[in-house]
C-alpha cells in the first residue's frame, strides 16, 4: 500500500526526531552536585507592645534629652534617696494621669508635661503656693483667668483636673509658639513668663554667646525647674533599673465627666453615685462649697464605674431634689449680703433662685434660699471646712485677730512677733495675699517653757470698773498679752458685757 506523500515525510520527521532524541539520552549529562546554602533561621515578626499601665505608656513617649548638668544630676539625686515621695505622688496621680496623658497625646504633645504636676504640685489639687498659684497645675489667678478658668465664691476652676489641664496645655502650645519652638524655653517660661525668658535669650544674643537653655541668665526658681523636670523623666523612664516603685494606672479610662445641667448639692450627687461625699469631692476639688455652683459649670467628674448608675438615678429623680431650699422671711435690718453670709451662700446666687434684678429687699416678704442637705461642716473639702483643718495645725496658743482697716498680713505678723510666712500659712493664704475687712486670722504663739504650767483657756466677761491693766494683774498676764489675745489694738476703753480670751497659767493666776 503507498501511503500519501505527506504522511510519509511526517512520519519520516518523526523517526527522525525520535532517532535524534535517543541519541542525546544515551550519553548523559555529567552529574552537577546543588549548592549547599546556609540555612537562615526567618526574620521574628515583631510583635505589638501591650501597654497596660500609663507609666509604661510615659516611659515609651518620653524624648526629651537628659543632659549631663549639675542640677539634672542634684535632681536626680535627691528623687532616687527620697523613694518614699514618688510612691506617694503617684498614687495621688491615679485618678487623673490617664486623662492628662490622654490629651497630651490628642494634640501631639512632649509627654514630659505630664509630669510638671508632680513638679507643680506634688499632685495635689488643693495645693496653694507662697505665690498664691492654685491647684494640680499651679495657676495664678491672673493666668487662670486669661486660660479661661472661672473662679468664685462657688468654684475654682484652677483645682478642676479637666479644666485646668487643657488651660495649662493650652499655655503650653502658647508658650511653644511664642519661645522659638523650643520646649526648654517653653518649660521655663511656665514657671516665670515668657517674657523673663525671651529677654535672657536677647542678651545672649547681644554678647554673641550660646543662647541654650543652660547658657541663659534666669531666675533661681527658674534655673532649677527645668532640670528638675528632666530629671524626674529620666528616673521615671528608668524606674525599674534605679530600684523606684510607681503606684500602677491600669491604661483605660479612669473617668467620666457627666454635665448634670444644673445645680446639685454635691451630698446628693454622691447617694446618687453610691459613693463617700469626700470621695466624690475628691475629684471635684473646684467646688468651694458644699454644692456646684448656681451658674455653672454644671459638670460633675466620677469614677467610671460609678458613672451608669449615677447617669440613671439623675433621669429618675426630680430636678428639685437636687438641692434643699428653705423659706426666710426678711427681717428689718437684713441686707442680701447678710442673708447669703448666714446661709453659706451668695448674692448672686440668691438673686438668681429668686428672680431678681437689684440687690433690694422688703421686710415681711420671703426669700427662697438653697441650703445645704448634711451639717455644713460634713463637706470636709470644701473651702471653709479645709481652712478650718489648717488653722488648727499650729503649736503653742491659739489667738485669732479680726482684721481692721489699714491691717495686712506684714503688720499683724509684727504685732503679734511670727513670722508673715507663718501667719499666712496657718491662715491658708500667701503672703502677698490681700486681707478682707473682719477676716478672721488664727494666730499661734509659742507657750512660755516652764514644766510646772498648767495653761488654761478662760472666757471673761468685763465689768464695771475693769481695765486691761486690773484684770491683767488678776490673771498674772501682761496687758500686752491681753491686747494681742483680743485684737485690741486701738481701743481705748473696755465695755462692760465684753467678752475677753485669755490664756491663763493657773499656778501662777490669783483668781
Amino acid at each position: 500500500m503507498r501511503l500519501p506523500l505527506m504522511l510519509m515525510v511526517g512520519s519520516l520527521s518523526l523517526l527522525v526526531g525520535c532517532q535524534s532524541i535517543s541519541e542525546q539520552t544515551t550519553t548523559p549529562p555529567p552529574k552537577v552536585e546543588p549548592p549547599i546554602l546556609p540555612v537562615v533561621a526567618p526574620e521574628p515578626v515583631e510583635q505589638p507592645v501591650v501597654i497596660t499601665d500609663v507609666w509604661q505608656r510615659i516611659r515609651l513617649g518620653l524624648t526629651l534629652p537628659v543632659p549631663d548638668q549639675k542640677l539634672v544630676n542634684q535632681y536626680r539625686d535627691w528623687y532616687l534617696k527620697h523613694p518614699r515621695h514618688l510612691a506617694r505622688v503617684s498614687e495621688r496621680a491615679q485618678p487623673f494621669m490617664y486623662l492628662i496623658v490622654e490629651e497630651i497625646e490628642k494634640r501631639g504633645l512632649p509627654i514630659e508635661l505630664a509630669l510638671l504636676p508632680i513638679v507643680e504640685s506634688s499632685f495635689d489639687p488643693f495645693a496653694y503656693s507662697h505665690g498664691a498659684a492654685s491647684g494640680l497645675w499651679q495657676f495664678t489667678a491672673p493666668m487662670a483667668k486669661h486660660f479661661g478658668l472661672e473662679m468664685n465664691w462657688w468654684y475654682d476652676g484652677r483645682r478642676d483636673v479637666p479644666a485646668a489641664t487643657s488651660a495649662a496645655l493650652d499655655m503650653m502650645q502658647y508658650l511653644y509658639q511664642k519661645t522659638h519652638n523650643n520646649w526648654l524655653y517653653a518649660m521655663a517660661a511656665y514657671n516665670t513668663g515668657e517674657g523673663r525668658v525671651l529677654n535672657a535669650v536677647k542678651r545672649n544674643q547681644e554678647k554673641g554667646i550660646n543662647t541654650d537653655f543652660w547658657s541663659l541668665s534666669l531666675p533661681k526658681e527658674t534655673q532649677r525647674y527645668v532640670p528638675q523636670l528632666l530629671a524626674l523623666a529620666d528616673v521615671i523612664k528608668h524606674a525599674k533599673e534605679y530600684g523606684i516603685e510607681l503606684y500602677p494606672i491600669d491604661n483605660q479610662p479612669q473617668l467620666k465627666v457627666i454635665d448634670i445641667g444644673s445645680q446639685i448639692d454635691l451630698a446628693v450627687a454622691a447617694e446618687l453615685a453610691g459613693m463617700k461625699l469626700t470621695e466624690l469631692h475628691a475629684l471635684n476639688p473646684g467646688f468651694n462649697q458644699w454644692a456646684t455652683a448656681p451658674e455653672g459649670p454644671h459638670k460633675l467628674v466620677l469614677p467610671i464605674d460609678k458613672a451608669p448608675q449615677f447617669e440613671t438615678a439623675l433621669a429618675n429623680s426630680d430636678p428639685q431634689e437636687r438641692l434643699k431650699w428653705q423659706r426666710y422671711k426678711i427681717k428689718y435690718g437684713d441686707n442680701l449680703g447678710v442673708i447669703a453670709r448666714r446661709f453659706h451662700t451668695t448674692p448672686s446666687a440668691l438673686r438668681a433662685v429668686n428672680g431678681m434684678d437689684k440687690n433690694v429687699i422688703v421686710a415681711g416678704k420671703y426669700l427662697l434660699i438653697p441650703i445645704s442637705s448634711k451639717d455644713p461642716s460634713k463637706y470636709l473639702l470644701s473651702a471653709e471646712q479645709r481652712l478650718l483643718q489648717r488653722q488648727s495645725n499650729g503649736k503653742g496658743h491659739k489667738l485669732q485677730h479680726v482684721v481692721q482697716s489699714g491691717d495686712s498680713l506684714w503688720k499683724i505678723a509684727k504685732q503679734y512677733k511670727v513670722k508673715v510666712s507663718s501667719l499666712a500659712k496657718w491662715n491658708g493664704m500667701a503672703p502677698r495675699d490681700t486681707l478682707r475687712l473682719g477676716q478672721k486670722l488664727v494666730v499661734w504663739q509659742k507657750t512660755e517653757q516652764n514644766s510646772n504650767a498648767i495653761t488654761r483657756t478662760v472666757n471673761y466677761t468685763v465689768r464695771r470698773g475693769d481695765s486691761l491693766a486690773k484684770i491683767a494683774n488678776k490673771f498674772s498676764v501682761s496687758v500686752n498679752q491681753l491686747i494681742q489675745w483680743n485684737s485690741l489694738a486701738g481701743q481705748k476703753y473696755l465695755k462692760p458685757g465684753q467678752k475677753l480670751t485669755l490664756y491663763v497659767d493657773v499656778t501662777k493666776s490669783s483668781v
